[in-house]
């Protein structure tokens, strides 16, 4: 391959992993032909599944390792296992520039200390935020932060418009970023001090990176007006949350009133183009694989009960900001 993306798999974290993990890369790996994947897990393990399927062995190297860290253990016991974790491992290899970017669906909090006691912060960010794709009628949001910082103060909102805007456009290149606060109003007025802080701020200072378009409330989010929506890590969650359950009920609901009697298949049958694009829409897989901005390599998290479709899309993700050079995007426009 000419001038491969190397991208870290920790190939132990996760619900079903290495099983998905190894299947995830395979479903990725033949849509992406420049990718070269260092995984690392238990060989002993991990090559009964690989070697069944079709993945060239020139696209891959397995580094073994017996010790994985488990969903059970806290950040500070996932740190002290020692080094010879697989997602401590696949960390540091994007540490040594062995890897461009790393994917892990393991333990979120043992994610962050970790990639944050081997990485870097990007000078003058503060803080990282969790960033993840959230569908629109008009394409993708980028919204920001989804967990990481429960307070931030108005330095960090105005950082995390920076970031989420560097993320849209390595993403969707041919889109102009589009940012919003989110706020239980779209008045100037309205929300707490640092909110409303922040809204002057971002409204007097242009940034050649977006366009600052004042607030939006939850039920909008999907409108498609803006792209870059930002909040605290404490509300970004809940509403993440909320919106996850809410997809999950709309689609098991209409599935139980397409299958419960004749019209009902009569009717899915009749539509199922239709309800396949639907579906689609709703579906969080295709939307898998959140991003820890502002760290000096790209780390991303898949979901950790996602199959391999959704690993996939994580993989995705991450050769997407790597191609789109994401880092230089956030350097190159910080405060």
């Amino acid at each position: 391959m000419n001038n491969p993306i190397n991208i870290a798999v920790d190939a132990m974290g996760g619900e079903n992993s290495p099983k998905k993990v190894i299947e995830g890369i395979v479903l990725h790996s033949l849509n992406s032909d420049r990718i070269f994947y260092n995984i690392f897990g238990n060989q002993k393990i991990i090559d009964p599944i690989i070697l069944k399927s079709k993945i060239s062995k020139d696209r891959y190297k397995i580094i073994h390792t017996e010790n994985s860290i488990k969903d059970s253990d806290s950040p500070l016991s996932a740190a002290k296992k020692g080094k010879d974790t697989s997602m401590w491992m696949a960390i540091e290899s994007l540490k040594k520039n062995e890897s461009h970017a790393i994917v892990s669906a393991g333990n979120t909090g043992a994610l962050f200390v970790i990639a944050k006691l081997n990485l870097s912060m990007i000078i003058n960010i503060d803080k990282p935020a969790l960033s993840a794709l959230w569908p629109n009628k008009n394409g993708m949001n980028v919204v920001l932060d989804l967990g990481a910082n429960i307070e931030c103060n108005e330095k960090n909102l105005i950082d995390f418009s920076l970031m989420g805007s560097a993320l849209h456009k390595s993403l969707f290149e041919s889109e102009d970023a589009k940012v919003a606060l989110l706020n239980i109003g779209s008045e100037e007025l309205k929300g707490n001090n640092i909110i409303k802080n922040t809204y002057q701020l971002l409204n007097e200072k242009k940034n050649s990176l977006y366009e600052f378009h004042g607030y939006i409330e939850g039920n909008h989010i999907m409108d498609g007006n803006v792209n870059v929506i930002v909040t605290d890590g404490f509300t970004g969650n809940i509403a993440l949350k909320t919106a996850e359950g809410t997809a999950n009920f709309i689609t098991s609901e209409l599935k139980k009133a397409l299958t419960s009697n004749f019209f009902g298949k009569l009717s899915a049958f009749l539509n199922i183009s239709n309800l396949k694009k639907f579906k689609n829409k709703l579906d969080p897989r295709l939307y898998n694989g959140a991003i820890l901005l502002g760290l000096d390599k790209p780390v991303i998290k898949s979901h950790g009960s996602t199959d391999a479709v959704g690993f996939a899309s994580s993989l995705k993700v991450g050769e997407k900001i790597i191609n789109g050079n994401l880092i230089d995007k956030i350097k190159k426009n910080i405060i």
